[in-house]
């Protein structure tokens, strides 16, 4: 910070005395031969504009982002993190690509040949599985929204898959082609609007969950914000692809559920009014009340979407390779998320912080010799214990899937003097006060074991695995009932 007053000074040692490049404008000439940077394939990286440099979002393809990870192993960076932009969009300008679509295919071909000559070249330079631990995942799933292909005996590799690429208005479904390719895009303010009469001004997050800031800030109990979520709850739309009618409104938390979803932070301004789950067909944003036609149509620019609860989005997939880690393969058996990925480097490269994880650490894939005693010593209750607090604590796991429909419940009702809301979010708050002190007990155990070496007791253990399972049935009956 060349002597600049250190602004964090509760980093444990601070920062007095550090330095840092940010920006490829100065991380570019440290890395790359000449300053200019250049792809897996030697071809120079520049923005869609043609500015040489750092691409942009949508310019991260296998071999640009690769070569940027390559570059600063090879200079000394040790611990380096990259994105990689997705397959299935024609990038930067897009449309979006149909399962098995030649463009599609060619995308997936060309980033296993930048990950084939990634390895070959890091092996080249030493760094190797055997030394350097390599962990891939992807942030979400996506769900594809469109139609069949037109040629239905495709399979993507020797027979491509066509699709058509056109927007189509609610209102033109009879010439909407059967085969096309899009999200479709809703206006919610326009729907509110017209189907329910709510007018109330509000942000948004656009999304297909997307979070909704009504103006002014109501609480949540305030009439304003229950008229809008019981008139959300209601909406419908026209599905332009199929001319069937569909409910737009899969789920409904507001800030008690956003609570046990661990989507509250410190600052309550960022906090939402409420978070609508939509079908995960549907893209939702805040356009005029009057939209006409175009209040909802079939996008072609857009055909995936993420950030729901849908399984096709909820389940993805996590590859670790290098020291310590058994090569078994695709392994659907062990339940985790993104939230178990950091403590399970940690464990593997022999560090430790001052952070508290919602995860553990995924012993279970990892070898004997890189699992400490404590851990080893009662592995199969410790293993139980782990499998019960990640489906008490995980976003959507059976008890955050539970609540949630709890809680869709409640904010949909509309019940004389508000009872059933008022009683099902008083139930809410207190199993969801009930799951964060059980879970902060299990996550004590688990975290003293991975690294601070400290014995589990096997009836603690036990015990709290018992009480997280009840919890999690508790919230699975009042989710049923």
């Amino acid at each position: 910070n060349g002597g600049v007053t250190d602004a964090l000074p509760d980093e444990p040692g601070g920062y007095s005395g550090y330095q840092a490049l940010f920006g490829a404008k100065y991380v570019d000439p440290q890395v790359f031969s000449g300053g200019t940077p250049v792809d897996l394939g030697g071809n120079t990286i520049e923005s869609s504009g043609g500015n040489v440099g750092f691409p942009g979002f949508d310019g991260m393809s296998a071999a640009v982002s690769l070569s940027y990870v390559a570059a600063m192993q090879e200079h000394g960076v040790p611990i380096t993190y990259a994105y990689i932009s997705d397959a299935h969009d024609k990038h930067p300008s897009g449309p979006a690509y149909g399962p098995g679509e030649a463009g599609y295919v060619a995308a997936l071909k060309s980033y296993d040949d930048a990950f084939a000559t990634f390895f070959s070249r890091l092996a080249s330079d030493g760094i190797t599985p055997a030394n350097t631990l390599f962990v891939i995942t992807s942030d979400e799933n996506d769900h594809f929204v469109g139609g069949a292909p037109s040629n239905p005996g495709c399979d993507g590799v020797n027979i491509p898959c066509t699709y058509s690429h056109v927007n189509c208005p609610s209102t033109t479904i009879t010439s909407c082609p059967p085969n096309n390719v899009g999200e479709i895009n809703a206006n919610l303010a326009g729907l509110l609007a017209s189907e329910q009469g709510i007018t109330t001004p509000f942000a948004v997050h656009a999304d297909s969950a997307p979070n909704v800031y009504i103006t002014g800030r109501p609480s949540r109990t305030d009439p304003v914000a229950r008229a809008f979520e019981q008139a959300t709850s209601k909406l419908t739309l026209t599905n332009p692809l199929t001319g069937a009618t569909q409910t737009v409104t899969n789920y409904l938390a507001d800030p008690v559920e956003e609570q046990i979803l661990h989507m509250v932070t410190a600052d309550p301004m960022r906090t939402p009014t409420f978070t609508l789950f939509a079908n995960p067909d549907d893209y939702l944003y805040a356009g005029g009340t009057t939209c006409g036609p175009t209040c909802v149509q079939q996008e072609y620019g857009y055909a995936w979407n993420h950030g729901d609860v849908s399984p096709d989005i909820n389940t993805t997939w996590l590859g670790l390779v290098g020291p310590g880690v058994r090569q078994t393969g695709v392994d659907n058996a062990v339940w985790s998320d993104h939230t178990d990925v950091r403590p399970t480097m940690l464990a593997l490269t022999g560090l430790q912080d001052d952070y508290a994880h919602d995860g553990r650490v995924l012993w279970e894939v990892l070898y004997d010799g890189a699992v400490p005693q404590s851990l080893r010593a009662h592995r199969e209750t410790i293993t139980r214990l782990a499998e019960a607090y990640k489906q008490l604590d995980a976003a959507v796991g059976d008890f955050g899937l539970a609540t949630l429909a709890v809680s869709t419940r409640a904010l949909a009702s509309d019940s004389a003097g508000d009872a059933t809301y008022t009683q099902l979010e008083s139930w809410l708050a207190t199993i969801g006060g009930q799951r964060d002190e059980l879970a902060a007990q299990i996550s004590g155990l688990l975290e003293g074991a991975e690294f601070g070496g400290q014995a589990v007791n096997e009836q603690q253990a036990k015990s709290l695995t018992a009480q997280a399972w009840a919890l999690i049935s508790e919230a699975q009956t009042k989710a049923g009932s």
